[in-house]
């Protein structure tokens, strides 16, 4: 369940970002661009959330 809303609330930060950033640039907003951009920072997320939590129980003095 957390990585679910963990996606949702990529996927509309990851619209509004690129809302900004086209508008800032003066291009079209593209739906589908705005998808895969909170698509790829949601994973992204996850990723690096897990890989710390790897990370800092193989190292007990990180806690």
């Amino acid at each position: 369940m957390k990585y679910i809303i963990e996606l949702i609330w990529a996927f509309i930060l990851g619209h509004v970002a690129y809302y900004l950033g086209s508008s800032l640039t003066s291009s079209p907003y593209n739906v589908v661009e705005g998808h895969l951009l909170g698509l790829a920072l949601g994973v992204g997320v996850i990723i690096i959330a897990s890989m710390l939590k790897s990370f800092t129980k193989s190292n007990p003095d990180l806690d």
